[in-house]
C-alpha cells in the first residue's frame, strides 16, 4: 500500500476543487485490500473511495477524509464466455474511454452509449454511469468487490441497481470495487466504433465535454422534465458566481472557469435547487457527490 499525505482534492477531481485530505491510500493489489481497515482505523477520518473524480464536488480547506484509490488496473481482457455473451474483464482503475477502445476493436457491443462519460471502470459501475439508454451495471455479469475485511465476487442477481445508484442487494454495507466483469454480444467493428463515434459527437454538441466539470450537477426527476430544462426555464443557464458557473451549453453542468471555490459552486447549487423548486414544485436532487458530506 502506497500512501501520500495531505492529498489535494482539487488536483484530483474533473471540477478542480476542493481542499486536503489527511492522507490518500493507493492500492496495487489483493494484500493492500485486506491492510486497509486496520490503516484507516489508525489514521481516522472518513474513507473516500475515489476513481477519476469525476462526480466529486469536494469542498475548501482541510477535510477530514482519508482518499481510498483501487489501483486496479488489469486488462481490458476477455476471459471467457457465457451463452452468446463474451465475457471482458476490466480493473477498477482502467479508465472507460480504454475500456471502450477494446470493445470497438474486438466487435463487442453493449457499452456504446457510454462513450463520451469520463472516469474509471470501478466509478462507472460503483454510481450505475449511463447515457443513451445504456447502464453500465446492466452489462455486468459479476464484480469483485471488497467488503466487510474480503474481496468476493457477487454476480448480477446480488447487485440492486438503479438510477445512477449500485448495493449490494438485501445488504446495506460499504464496498469497493475491484475488478468488473461484463457479459457482452458480438456485432461489426464498423457498426460499433461507428456508433460510438455518433455518441460522442452528439453528447459534445451538447454538453461542455472539454470544461472542468463533474458531469451532470442534479438528477433528472421523475415526470418529463429534465433537471436541465428546469434550470434553464428557471434562468439559471450561464449564471455565474465566484469563478463557478451554469453552462451555457447545458444549464445542468456545473463548471469551473479557471479560479472557482466550492463555496460558490456550493451557493449556486443551493439558489438553482430553490428557485426550481419554488417556480415548478419540483424538488432536485444532486447527482454529483459532495464531499464531505452536505445536504444542500
Amino acid at each position: 500500500m502506497r500512501e501520500i499525505s495531505s492529498p489535494s482534492l482539487a488536483s484530483r477531481t474533473t471540477l478542480r476543487l476542493g481542499g486536503t485530505a489527511i492522507a490518500e491510500l493507493i492500492l496495487d493489489g489483493p494484500e493492500d485490500f485486506t491492510a486497509l481497515p486496520e490503516r484507516l482505523q489508525t489514521l481516522g477520518g472518513t474513507p473516500l473511495v475515489l476513481g477519476a473524480g469525476s462526480n466529486i464536488l469536494a469542498q475548501d480547506g482541510q477535510l477530514p477524509l482519508v482518499l481510498v484509490r483501487p489501483n486496479i488496473t488489469t486488462g481490458p481482457e476477455i476471459v471467457g464466455r457465457a451463452g452468446d455473451r463474451i465475457l471482458v474483464r476490466a480493473g477498477a482503475a482502467v479508465p472507460l474511454p480504454r475500456l471502450l477502445r477494446f470493445c470497438a476493436q474486438h466487435g463487442l457491443t453493449g457499452l456504446e452509449g457510454l462513450a463520451g462519460i469520463p472516469g474509471s471502470v470501478g466509478g462507472a459501475v460503483a454510481m450505475n454511469a449511463g447515457s443513451f439508454g445504456v447502464q453500465t451495471c446492466e452489462k455486468i455479469e459479476f464484480i469483485d468487490v471488497f467488503t466487510q475485511g474480503c474481496i468476493n465476487r457477487i454476480t448480477v442477481a446480488g447487485l440492486q441497481f438503479g438510477y445512477r445508484t449500485l448495493s449490494l442487494s438485501g445488504k446495506n454495507q460499504d464496498f469497493i470495487v475491484v475488478e468488473a466483469t461484463f457479459g457482452l454480444t458480438e456485432s461489426t467493428r464498423d457498426g460499433i466504433t461507428n456508433l460510438m463515434r455518433h455518441n460522442f459527437f452528439e453528447k459534445k454538441s451538447r454538453q461542455p465535454v472539454t470544461a472542468w466539470s463533474a458531469g451532470c450537477v442534479f438528477k433528472n426527476p421523475a415526470g418529463g422534465f429534465t433537471a436541465g430544462k428546469l434550470l434553464d426555464m428557471a434562468g439559471f443557464r450561464g449564471k455565474k458566481l465566484g469563478g463557478m458557473a451554469f453552462s451555457e451549453v447545458h444549464a445542468n453542468f456545473l463548471i469551473n472557469e479557471g479560479r472557482g471555490e466550492a463555496e460558490a459552486a456550493l451557493t449556486l447549487l443551493r439558489e438553482a435547487r430553490d428557485a426550481v423548486l419554488s417556480r415548478f414544485g419540483i424538488g432536485l436532487e444532486p447527482e454529483v457527490r459532495i464531499v464531505p458530506c452536505l445536504s444542500l
